[in-house]
């Protein structure tokens, strides 16, 4: 089964890879996550491997992961090497218009295919049970990484104009 989900987000893509690619910020924004640990010797970039779980339903299904393609500030994708058979993207793109004193936008989609090996009929029927929850997971996790992203380039902007005007000002001098 494979769902996706996608989202703009105002904010350059070097602050969402950032995001998406620290393990430790992981839990703050993907929905249904309850674990994202590193689980090996690399903690980013291509080899990194995770433990992760998601709750589906009553169940916490998971896999051991690793990053199979990292193409930085581009994409992101994993596969599981045990567990719930999984594989995970994150693409973005910088989306026209953008940039040249205009906020910077990113196109940010997240993908996720699974399946219940060898399960037969059975396994096909869970997979179609889960996936309206897992799109879910999906389309929550894009909306706070969204919200945490741009709170964060509010930040950045707001510092960068308090430092402008303090440059602006004219220093008066002390007698």
């Amino acid at each position: 089964m494979r769902v996706e989900a996608q989202i703009e987000v105002s904010a350059p893509p070097e602050l969402i890879w950032e995001a998406i690619t620290d393990p430790s910020r992981m839990l703050d924004f993907m929905s249904g996550v309850t674990r994202w640990e590193v689980a090996g010797e690399k903690e980013r970039g291509l080899g990194a491997r995770y433990r992760m779980l998601m709750r589906v339903g009553s169940a916490e299904i998971g896999s051991l992961v690793e990053v199979v393609e990292c193409d930085a500030l581009r994409d992101l994708a994993w596969t599981s090497i045990t567990g719930i058979d999984q594989r995970g993207r994150w693409r973005l793109r910088p989306m026209r218009g953008s940039g040249r004193g205009r906020s910077p936008r990113t196109r940010v989609e997240f993908r996720l295919a699974y399946g219940v090996a060898g399960a037969g009929f059975f396994g096909w029927l869970s997979e179609r049970i889960a996936a309206p929850q897992v799109r879910g997971h999906l389309r929550r996790s894009l909306h706070q990484l969204k919200r945490e992203v741009e709170h964060e380039q509010l930040r950045i902007d707001a510092a960068t104009r308090r430092k402008a005007r303090g440059r602006s000002r004219p220093r008066s001098r002390a007698s």
